[in-house]
């Protein structure tokens, strides 16, 4: 009965570390791609651009996730803040 609540406790703890990393609509996302990105530039952008930063999106990175079928959270600029390059 003493390693009862312990264990209990270390189960909870992990099933709930599990299970907050990412929302339902995120696992959906992984499920139904087979790998975590969906081309090396996809690899490359999502590096750049990571969350807290501004996004740096060039117009070759907007042709390459059209073409490519990036998916994962979609970034949004503004026509006049995507550069030329």
């Amino acid at each position: 009965m003493r390693g009862t609540t312990p264990r209990a406790l270390l189960l909870g703890a992990a099933l709930l570390g599990a299970t907050g990393c990412a929302t339902g609509e995120e696992w959906e996302v992984w499920k139904s791609n087979p790998a975590h990105f969906a081309s090396g530039e996809h690899l490359k952008f999502s590096m750049k651009n990571r969350e807290g930063k501004p996004a740096e999106v060039s117009r070759d990175d907007v042709e390459q996730a059209r073409q490519q079928n990036w998916f994962g959270k979609a970034i949004t600029v503004r026509q006049e803040e995507i550069l030329e390059q």
